[in-house]
């Protein structure tokens, strides 16, 4: 009897043990689950959400919420041209992407363009991207495109932490 209940401790902890490695695999290799920190995509991201990504995403789409490093700090954007569009910010702070106005409802206006001249084309294996409260917000207008191998990952859903 003693035997059959250590045969079944051990099965128990080998499960246990696959299961722990399934999950670290999940969390390190494929999703990431993220603390925003600062007021870049505001109101859609607040101070203090957490996020729940997608790693393995390779291609992105106009309005995606990607995760990128820059300046070795983690930040939170909108996806508004991939290469080979053109991006134009006036200095009233329109935003056109191959002479088309942005279509995405923006809650605070923009300010300026930024460091770049415009119209700038967006290079080859790179986005542009733009925080949402744009009037206080270090973005592509800053940093120029950002790399696709600069992206983390997209935002897949989003935890409130006063709901948690």
């Amino acid at each position: 009897m003693k035997r059959s209940m250590w045969k079944e401790y051990r099965r128990f902890f080998i499960r246990l043990a696959v299961f722990l490695l399934l999950l670290y695999l999940a969390f390190m290799k494929v999703l990431f689950l993220k603390q925003v920190k600062g007021m870049d995509m505001f109101p859609s991201l607040k101070d203090g959400d957490l996020v729940l990504g997608y790693r393995l995403q390779k291609e992105f789409r106009t309005n995606d919420i990607i995760a990128y490093e820059e300046e070795g700090t983690l930040h939170f954007g909108r996806v508004i041209a991939k290469e080979g569009d053109q991006v134009k910010i006036s200095d009233g702070g329109e935003v056109t992407i191959n002479g088309v106005a942005e279509s995405s409802q923006i809650w605070y206006p923009d300010y300026d363009g930024g460091d770049l001249d415009y119209p700038f084309q967006v290079p080859e294996n790179t986005l542009f991207i733009l925080g949402d409260y744009r009037t206080d917000t270090m973005d592509s207008r800053n940093y120029g495109a950002i790399p696709v191998e600069q992206v983390k990952g997209k935002v897949i859903t989003l935890l409130r932490r006063r709901g948690l």
